[in-house]
């Protein structure tokens, strides 16, 4: 019999980077298009998901993107209880993946849906360089400081943890 068979047993869990750095980083994402899509979509109406159409296009266009938004919440929520309910759950590296997923998602926003793909822009009718460097540059940062949150959970042994 093994001592986790055995009733009442003490059993060592030791948490699981990879399930926290995957919640982190479905809550990052999915609290960065709320934020994105409540903020500059619908009360400061600066643009849509999709502005190369009709409004109604772009209305569409929003909802799918906070569709997205919800999807990756619920999944990182969902990821959290489970780890929390096997006592895997690593603190450090949920915020690492959380940090990280913002910058990329900010960051890929800003160069490759701004600027590559053209769907839409930060404002219009305004010059488009301080807005451009403030979001990509905040969007680097962040990428930077989320990655040295999870370096640094390679440095550093996970704290055990007891469960019945």
């Amino acid at each position: 019999m093994t001592k986790s068979e055995v009733e009442g047993a003490t059993v060592e869990r030791r948490p699981e980077r990879g399930r926290s750095l995957l919640a982190g980083a479905f809550l990052g994402l999915g609290a960065v298009a709320m934020t994105d899509e409540v903020i500059f979509h619908q009360i400061l109406h600066w643009h849509h998901f999709y502005d190369r159409s009709t409004t109604s296009a772009g209305l569409v266009s929003d909802g799918l993107f906070h569709a997205f938004s919800w999807f990756a919440t619920v999944a990182g929520f969902y990821l959290v209880v489970m780890a929390i309910r096997d006592r895997t759950l690593w603190v450090r590296a949920l915020v690492g993946g959380f940090v990280t997923a913002v910058g990329a998602f900010q960051l890929y926003d800003g160069l490759v849906q701004h600027k590559l793909m053209g769907l839409h822009q930060i404002r219009y009718e305004v010059d488009l360089l301080p807005y451009d460097l403030t979001w990509n540059i905040l969007a680097a940062v962040l990428l930077v400081c989320g990655a040295a949150i999870i370096a640094s959970t390679y440095r550093q042994e996970p704290v055990r943890t007891a469960s019945r």
